[in-house]
């Protein structure tokens, strides 16, 4: 689950203004790994893009992850 993690920061940091407010939750349920990012309010559009379509090329990156338990992979961008 680090390497999910550290994927995401690896997509992240250079499209944000505020690298250190980078901040990712983890949980687990039944089907789905969830991770929720968070990032400094300033950097919330750069991360969704025009018309989502960052967010959606940074969900098809991070989606095709396979796991060990055959979990699916699920990202949440949260905006303050």
């Amino acid at each position: 689950m680090t390497d999910i993690k550290e994927l995401i920061c690896t997509i992240v940091k250079p499209l944000v203004s505020y690298p250190d407010d980078i901040a990712i939750q983890v949980s687990e349920s039944d089907e789905f790994h969830e991770y929720n990012l968070s990032v400094h309010s300033d950097d919330v559009g750069r991360i969704i893009g025009k018309k989502g379509r960052i967010a959606k090329a940074i969900r098809t990156i991070v989606y095709s992850v396979r796991t060990e338990d055959n979990k699916r992979v699920r990202l949440t961008i949260e905006d303050k």
